[in-house]
C-alpha cells in the first residue's frame, strides 16, 4: 500500500505535522509526504499548456509527486485552518493539479486510471467552522480520482491543548490507517 500525504503546516513540529505522524505510524507500506512548505513547487501560473498538452509546463518536485499520484492507493490531505481554508502554500500545491481538470475537460482524457482512497486531516484553533477547507481538500482529492473519503478528521482548540493530546482526534487518526488499509476501493 502506498499512500500519498499532502502536509499544509509550516511549522515542522506543530500540530499537524505531529498528527501526520501518528498516522504514519500507523499505516501499513510506504507514505511519501509533501511538505507544502518546504518543498520547491511553484503554483500555477494559468500558462494553458496543460489544456492542449499532456503534463505541466513547470518543471519542478511537482513531477515527482505528479508519478506518486498515479501509482499510489490512498491520498492523505493534513493541514491548519487559516483564514477558514487550508493553508496558502497547500493551496499552491494543489493549484497544479490544473493539469488533471484540463485532461478530463478539455481533452476528454482519463489522467489517473487508478481511483484511490482519501482522507482530510484539519487543524484549528479557533471557531470549529471547517466546512470550507474540508470542502477545498474533497475537491483536491477528486482531481486525483479520490472519490471514497474518510470522514473528516478534525482537532479543534489548539491555541488552547495540543491536537496529539485529544483522544477523539488519536481514535480518528487510527481509523483513518484503518480505513486507508482495506484494499484499494475500485469505481
Amino acid at each position: 500500500m502506498k499512500t500519498l500525504i499532502l502536509n499544509g503546516s509550516p511549522r515542522a513540529n506543530g500540530d499537524t505535522a505531529l498528527l501526520v505522524e501518528k498516522l504514519v505510524n500507523a499505516l501499513e507500506g510506504e507514505s511519501h509526504i509533501v511538505n507544502a512548505y518546504r518543498c520547491n513547487i511553484s503554483p500555477c501560473v494559468d500558462c494553458r499548456f496543460c489544456r492542449k498538452n499532456y503534463g505541466c509546463a513547470i518543471h519542478d518536485e511537482m513531477q515527482e509527486v505528479y508519478s506518486y499520484i498515479q501509482i499510489c492507493d490512498n491520498i492523505v490531505i493534513a493541514s491548519p485552518i487559516y483564514f477558514s481554508e487550508l493553508t496558502g502554500r497547500l493551496l499552491d500545491v494543489g493549484s497544479r493539479l490544473q493539469r488533471y481538470f484540463c485532461a478530463r475537460f478539455f481533452r476528454n482524457e482519463t489522467p489517473i486510471p487508478k481511483s484511490k482512497k482519501g482522507a482530510v486531516i484539519l487543524v484549528g484553533g479557533g471557531d470549529g467552522h471547517i466546512e470550507k477547507p474540508y470542502e477545498t481538500a474533497c475537491t483536491l482529492l477528486h482531481h486525483m480520482n479520490c472519490y471514497n473519503i474518510h470522514d473528516v478528521v478534525y482537532s479543534h482548540n489548539t491555541n488552547e491543548r495540543s491536537a496529539v493530546q485529544d483522544e477523539k482526534v488519536l481514535c480518528g487518526i487510527n481509523s483513518i490507517a484503518r480505513f486507508l488499509a482495506v484494499n484499494s476501493y475500485r469505481l
